[in-house]
């Protein structure tokens, strides 16, 4: 079944009943009032678990139940008057997934600081104070907080994974829930999880590592998956506790608290700190870049920063660049036989989970906002690392992976993704993978990536279309190499081994429209969809929309070929240069 998705368990007196039901029942559709539901089941004949493990809370991290009163809860509501629009009292923003007011300072989302030096009109609300001083009371704040974000979410909607900013505020951050209950995720750069449930009027201290180096984020939707309380089952343990039910959200008001810092951070976790040198995905021009990791902490540390995060916040903008599909993929998946199971391994927005109706498809991504825009788009689709892919072996008569690959910042990480890629696949199934190339211009033309230099310079373009591999569509033939040609390419390879192999060397930040330079780099991309009511109101200094920067490894002539030899019990039938892409068609004995 779909996994992260509810499902229920039906038994049957008979194992001729049962399969009875299977044949009848399985894609049969229902009306309910106005809406129409599929069945979807799975014959089993036994169900088995592991005893799951206790999942603490991130270090520093404490949830304080029934905080506030429900009398109290209604003066604090009642205080924030979202008609008002005056901005040099209070700064309001409506944005794509909530809408939000600042006391104190104003939050700037262009670059994740606050101004310190322009302190809004207004403070905080005076209903505030009363809750403020029985934190510091009772110890969970030392300082009286000077700033005050207001958050609304209505049902479906959410905040991406992020880290608030270091130098901005002080240590101890305090958000008080309000309205309905949500689960908020938690995730430490090793790729840990921890989600956490929310009550209305509950307390969340945040300090130390749950605070400095763990992203907190809400993923978007309209259910979330809660403890079916009991007296003595916690609210806020989702680790343990298997009796689980869903939980319809509603409106939810949070009432985040902090401290402006005036001093540099100093704080032990110097890879998250901007004070530290720590260059974050969001800077229009890291002053730091992150250099080359060494180790697999430092490759998961440099992918949540620079991969997972930055695909989260511009989620929208790659998604509205993202309307066709490749013409070569789609001919891949033309070939398929009707009814063909076929995985999309970092789906993106699932633009290719829709082009054969004829095939089964489910895709995945690491992007818990992509994901949710295919569900919304009406296609399979779950959250998941590309490293593991919670599908069964041999389960697929097809995969593919598009524009996934190089964004895996060491050799291993690559080749485990191959290997996952291919443990998915059944039995003479095929995969496709589309990796970025370092060869822009190949057999004397120039990839479309190249050719927009031209276009932009000679019309002028606003940054919205400098977004990196935003607008590498192929057109016309690509140009089409077999397997006959691999030992021809792993020379290429090795004759150009000395780029971007420097021992811990700082990556560069690429200029877009240009050719590579270095294999291992940044690429910055411009989401202007948070400028209709963030930045227009906010007038960056720089006059520009936010830049991301997102890691790419782009792989020379024969790379990627060789990168599949590696993987026992597949070979390479088919390998091809597309508009600026490296691609080779994968076969399972």
């Amino acid at each position: 079944m779909p996994p992260h998705k509810p499902y229920a368990f039906v038994t049957y007196r008979s194992v001729e009943s049962a399969r009875r039901a299977l044949t009848q029942l399985n894609g049969q559709k229902l009306q309910s009032e106005e809406n129409s539901i599929t069945l979807y089941l799975s014959y089993v004949n036994s169900v088995t678990f592991e005893e799951e493990k206790s999942v603490p809370l991130p270090e520093g991290l404490v949830l304080v139940e029934e905080f506030v009163s429900p009398d109290e809860e209604a003066v604090l509501l009642a205080a924030i008057d979202w008609l008002s629009s005056n901005e040099d009292v209070t700064a309001q923003k409506s944005l794509k997934h909530r809408r939000v007011k600042h006391y104190g300072f104003e939050f700037r989302y262009d670059n994740n600081n606050v101004d310190k030096d322009k302190p809004l009109r207004a403070g905080l609300p005076d209903e505030c104070l009363p809750v403020l001083e029985r934190c510091v009371k009772s110890g969970l704040i030392s300082i009286m907080p000077d700033q005050l974000t207001v958050n609304q979410y209505e049902s479906g909607q959410g905040i991406p994974p992020h880290v608030d900013t270091h130098s901005a505020f002080e240590e101890t951050i305090i958000s008080l829930s309000l309205g309905a209950k949500t689960v908020m995720e938690f995730r430490h750069p090793d790729g840990r999880l921890v989600p956490v449930v929310l009550p209305g009027r509950s307390l969340l201290v945040m300090r130390g590592e749950s605070r400095y180096l763990w992203t907190h984020g809400i993923t978007p939707r309209k259910f979330d998956m809660v403890p079916a309380c009991s007296p003595h089952s916690p609210a806020s343990d989702l680790g343990t506790n298997r009796n689980l039910t869903l939980s319809k959200r509603g409106t939810r008001t949070s009432f985040t608290f902090r401290k402006i810092r005036h001093e540099p951070c100093c704080c032990a976790f110097p890879s998250t700190c901007d004070s530290q040198g720590a260059a974050s995905a969001f800077s229009p021009s890291p002053s730091s870049p992150p250099s080359l990791p060494c180790c697999h902490a430092d490759a998961t540390r440099l992918e949540e920063e620079y991969v997972h995060r930055v695909y989260n916040a511009i989620a929208s903008h790659f998604s509205s660049t993202r309307h066709s599909p490749w013409p070569s993929v789609c001919h891949f998946l033309s070939l398929l036989p009707a009814g063909s199971v076929l995985a999309d391994v970092g789906c993106g927005n699932g633009k290719y989970l829709g082009v054969n109706p004829e095939l089964i498809t489910v895709g995945c991504d690491r992007s818990n906002a992509l994901v949710q825009i295919c569900v919304e788009r009406g296609f399979q689709a779950f959250v998941s690392d590309a490293l593991s892919v919670p599908l069964r072996t041999a389960s697929c008569d097809a995969c593919i992976s598009i524009a996934v690959i190089h964004h895996f910042s060491t050799p291993e990480r690559r080749l485990a993704a191959v290997r996952e890629l291919t443990r998915i696949l059944r039995p003479k199934g095929q995969a496709l993978i589309y990796v970025w190339a370092f060869e822009q211009e190949y057999n004397k033309q120039r990839s479309k990536y190249l050719k927009e230099q031209i276009k932009e310079h000679r019309q002028n373009l606003s940054p919205i279309n400098n977004t990196s591999d935003d607008l590498q569509e192929p057109h016309g033939k690509s140009q089409i190499h077999t397997s006959e040609h691999l030992e021809d390419k792993c020379r290429a390879v090795d004759s150009m081994q000395h780029i971007s192999k420097g021992t811990n060397s700082k990556l560069s930040v690429h200029t877009n429209r240009t050719a590579f330079n270095t294999q291992d780099l940044l690429v910055p991309c411009h989401d202007t969809t948070k400028t209709s009511n963030t930045i227009l109101k906010a007038k960056p200094e720089n006059g520009q929309v936010p830049v991301f920067h997102r890691y790419y490894h782009v792989f020379q002539q024969g790379e990627l070929e060789q990168l599949c030899g590696q993987v026992a019990g597949v070979r390479v039938c088919r390998s091809y240069h597309d508009q600026g892409n490296w691609c080779v068609i994968l076969e399972k004995d």
